[in-house]
């Protein structure tokens, strides 16, 4: 080894889904089948008339995006933060509020970015087993800590807790930090946002990148008190001040302007998961109850890994990990009806062949 690489900051690196450049059916990163809203469309349109706005710098206060997202859920303006994609929030969230020498608390069965960030910052962190059925322990979270972070619905298991599991996780944490991660809460029940004015130690992040349709244009947010936002200013400041680029920042408001055709896709995504549901059940996978806009499916018949690289092979990309508890598990994405008649009709043909 070179003197150089002892000093060198090491981490295992988070694994995003495969992204084809072919046309398949694309199952396998949680993303919406449907376009953005209209309005975006149209924003657009108008900016290609405004190319030389370009060599510009963007609003650094992000004031548009900022203005529509706390108009859109009641809050104040003071109390909403966006960055580029909830990844890019969350990773701020864990710089600014984790410096505890305390460990951090999340599932074992999660969202994996969770542990990347936490090694890149030198977070101490504690894993959580999930139970048999992949629910969280809401009991495991009251040990003194540094800090919580779990989704709500947890990701990949698509498993929604109600708001009364959340704030007793919450009411247990008053001391430190608690973030619920709700990039799917739009396909599920209610929200913790009733909680902010509840707990001042809460911070709810949220994303465009489901159900907006906008994973492309990577916006995502946190809504919290003034203070806690604040506190990530600063720590946004500090770090890069334009984040967020022009193009996102008009688009996002946009979408977040159109309340009718973001409640209508979201419908028919969760119709359908409810229709899939039941095919699923036809042929005999197992799942957890899902709450999100993908299913947690598993077969007692059917290898998980030679079942993902059959239907890989014939142009249908679902999520497989392969990793200790799940190793039996596929993450199936919502797509279109037409998309997922297609996946049925492969895994019925699949099944009578084998």
């Amino acid at each position: 080894m070179r003197e150089f690489e002892k000093n060198i900051r090491k981490v295992e690196p988070y694994v995003p889904g495969e992204q084809p450049q072919k046309k398949v059916i694309k199952l396998n990163t949680n993303e919406n089948p449907y376009p953005p809203a209209p309005g975006v469309l149209a924003a657009m349109k108008k900016l290609e008339g405004h190319v030389d706005s370009l060599r510009l710098y963007p609003d650094p206060t992000s004031d548009a995006l900022v203005s529509a997202l706390a108009d859109f859920y009641h809050v104040g303006k003071d109390q909403v933060f966006v960055g580029v994609g909830s990844d890019d929030v969350l990773s701020m969230c864990f710089l600014t509020f984790f410096n505890s020498e305390k460990p951090v608390f999340f599932p074992d069965i999660t969202y994996s970015f969770y542990k990347v960030w936490a090694d890149l910052y030198r977070i101490p962190y504690e894993c959580k087993k999930v139970d048999e059925n992949f629910h969280i322990i809401k009991e495991d979270y009251y040990p003194e800590n540094g800090g919580v972070i779990f989704p709500n619905p947890n990701a990949p298991t698509s498993i929604y807790e109600d708001l009364e599991f959340v704030e007793d996780i919450i009411r247990h944490n008053q001391d430190v930090i608690v973030i619920v991660d709700e990039a799917y809460i739009d396909f599920a029940g209610e929200s913790a946002l009733s909680l902010l004015d509840k707990y001042d130690n809460l911070i709810i992040t949220q994303t465009f990148s489901k159900a907006r349709s906008m994973a492309g244009m990577r916006i995502g947010y946190a809504i919290a008190s003034p203070l806690l936002i604040k506190y990530l200013n600063d720590a946004k400041y500090s770090f890069n001040s334009y984040t967020m680029n022009k193009t996102s920042l008009v688009y996002g408001a946009e979408a977040v302007k159109d309340k009718e055709y973001f409640a209508e896709t979201t419908r028919k995504i969760v119709e359908t998961r409810d229709w899939a549901e039941e095919e699923f059940k036809k042929l005999g996978f197992v799942f957890p109850k899902p709450s999100a806009n993908f299913i947690f499916v598993s077969h007692p018949e059917y290898d998980a890994k030679e079942l993902f690289e059959a239907m890989k092979a014939k142009g249908i990309y679902v999520r497989f990990w392969g990793s200790e508890r799940i190793e039996q598990y596929l993450r199936v994405t919502i797509g279109t009806r037409e998309e997922m008649e297609a996946l049925f009709a492969f895994l019925r043909e699949y099944m009578m062949k084998c």
